[in-house]
């Protein structure tokens, strides 16, 4: 049992025996809701403010916290002071250093982890690259959060299903296979891969201004594509699989998998149940031509299913897909890591689908994102601005080597940390901050040793992994003495140890996984300090002992939150 529970199991324990009457008392896990971090370190270690017990009481907070402190009698866990309304927990430094340090060495690398997801499943949508485009960096978050969420969940026992929700539909593939088989060899396209296809696209467009009747022959080709033409599908197939094939060298630098790849395409012979469906409940109305749902009593304008030419839209492959998830999967959620300008989007499909009469429609997600620029660059596939990720990767790979070539010399594996560095510190620039907000990438934020960046952690890891190493050549085999760990730098370390379990699952409950980032980054500035402050290795055995416990319980959750992140933890930098 963590502090945080402990105290709050005893402050419950304290309430009940000094009002054994009282109604609508908050239990342990409520209180342990409640328990806060003080702003001021002088007015304690943890603080539970009283005013939610006035009105079951009848009595002010201030008296009832005053109460609570006289009748406290857990020394041995904490003592406890009454101040303004609330009750203030000053921990037993040295009990607390022995019990987080069992906690977190006995757990090593599953620390944190739990099995409250046994038994549910948890859907991912993320990534959902373009067919026959490169991979951007704009997929850069939809991956990486995805990513992130995913093994989050799965570390706290859910069953995960990934979804790369494929956009492989539309008039564009009719146009590229009309372009290919005008102007492609198919070995060209073997040879250039996603880039030929590009090429091939833009020159359909540019021949088409000067061709328009070009456009026919692509809306022709795509409609073959609908009418399941073998010529058509193997060449759409084809397609699709040298993107794969590209995509999958990026997904490899970025340790991202998934289990299912299915698309758009995936779901065409999978509507017209859904849309027959929406007639039947009454659902779908005729509006100038087109067929949709009406949505004017949620505020939201109508739900497009079926254009005026019969054609399908997003909305109408996207209820497809989520009543088929929900039938092969039974998942308990659904998570669409998609950026928030299809906030209105996901709005219409899940209010749809409420209407439809199905109660999981509240278990389907939008998990929005902020959009993401280059170094104070917009960028726009259009107007030709992008960053191709995997170029950004090997770049950031390339300037790694070049600062660890700099800093270390002699490191033997430069080439391999190189890779884990600037891996790293891409992931990292981009989970570091509250997922809805825009992010910019820059270089010189990113790679940097000393800020909070992704090599700094990864830094701070490796020099616990160095220090553990010294302190295994020496032979230190004493018994930690933990009185040695009650200076505030030793207990402002356990603190952010301890309570990382908590944010493991807050990041979970708000699909967060900044919050993993941003605990992790103030370990690492709390292990920092410590080792600043003090000589690990020196002084007492028992008390060198105690602090490389320290080191090592540290070094195993900065590599737990690291791992989460999808960053990889060098042992040596």
């Amino acid at each position: 049992m963590d502090m945080l529970t402990r105290i709050a199991a005893l402050t419950a324990e304290t309430l009940a025996s000094l009002w054994p009457e009282a109604q609508g008392l908050p239990g342990a896990e409520e209180i342990r809701g409640l328990l806060s971090v003080p702003p001021n370190p002088e007015m304690g270690d943890y603080a539970f403010p009283c005013f939610r017990l006035a009105k079951a009481l009848r009595m002010g907070p201030p008296v009832i916290a005053g109460k609570l402190a006289q009748a406290w009698p857990h020394a041995e866990v904490a003592r406890a002071e009454a101040l303004s309304g609330y009750l203030n927990f000053f921990l037993n430094r040295e009990n607390f250093a022995r019990e987080t340090l069992t906690a977190v060495l006995a757990a090593g690398e599953n620390y944190g982890s739990g099995t409250e997801g046994q038994g549910k499943t948890i859907c991912l949508d993320y990534s959902s690259i373009n067919i026959a485009k490169r991979f951007h960096i704009g997929h850069l978050s939809t991956t990486m959060i995805g990513h992130s969420l995913r093994r989050i969940y799965d570390f706290l026992g859910y069953k995960t299903v990934g979804i790369n929700h494929l956009g492989d539909w539309g008039t564009q593939f009719g146009k590229m296979i009309c372009a290919y088989k005008m102007w492609g060899t198919k070995e060209e396209v073997e040879q250039g891969g996603v880039d030929a296809l590009t090429a091939l696209y833009v020159r359909f467009h540019e021949e088409a201004e000067q061709n328009p009747a070009l456009e026919d022959e692509g809306r022709a080709w795509f409609k073959k594509i609908e009418d399941g033409d073998p010529e058509a599908l193997a060449i759409f197939n084809w397609f699709k699989d040298l993107t794969l094939k590209d995509a999958a060298k990026t997904y490899d630098l970025l340790g991202v998998t998934f289990d299912s790849y299915a698309g758009e395409s995936f779901y065409n012979d999978k509507m017209e149940p859904v849309i027959q469906e929406l007639r039947d409940k009454g659902l779908l109305v005729q509006s100038e031509g087109a067929w949709v749902v009406d949505l004017s009593e949620d505020n939201m304008p109508p739900c497009l299913i079926l254009k005026k030419d019969g054609a399908t839209l997003y909305a109408t492959r996207d209820l497809a897909a989520a009543v088929y998830r929900h039938n092969t999967y039974h998942f308990d959620k659904c998570l669409y890591v998609v950026a928030y300008q299809q906030d209105l989007h996901f709005r219409q499909l899940f209010r749809v689908l409420e209407k439809m009469g199905y109660p999981w429609a509240k278990d389907c997600v939008h998990v929005a994102f902020g959009m993401v620029s280059f170094e104070g660059q917009a960028l726009s596939t259009r107007k030709g601005n992008t960053v191709h990720l995997d170029d950004l990767l090997q770049e950031a790979i390339e300037k790694a080597l070049a600062i660890i070539e700099e800093k270390s010399p002699d490191l033997p594996n430069k080439e391999e940390v190189a890779r884990q560095v600037g891996i790293g510190a891409v992931v990292y620039s981009d989970l570091s901050n509250n997922r809805i907000k825009d992010i910019d990438f820059s270089w010189e934020r990113a790679l940097n040793f000393d800020g909070e960046t992704g090599p700094y952690v990864q830094y701070t890891h490796a020099r616990c992994c160095s220090l553990l190493r010294k302190a295994e050549e020496a032979g230190l085999t004493a018994e930690a003495d933990y009185a040695s760990l009650t200076d505030d730098e030793s207990q402002a370390l356990l603190r952010l140890m301890g309570r990382f379990p908590d944010v493991i699952r807050e990041a979970a409950d708000k699909y967060e996984p900044s919050m993993i980032t941003r605990a992790v980054t103030d370990i690492a500035q709390a292990y920092n300090k410590f080792y600043y402050e003090h000589r690990i290795l020196d002084g007492e055995p028992a008390e060198a002992a105690a602090r490389v416990a320290l080191t090592r319980a540290a070094r195993d959750v900065i590599r737990v939150g690291l791992r989460l992140i999808g960053i990889e933890a060098p042992e040596r930098m």
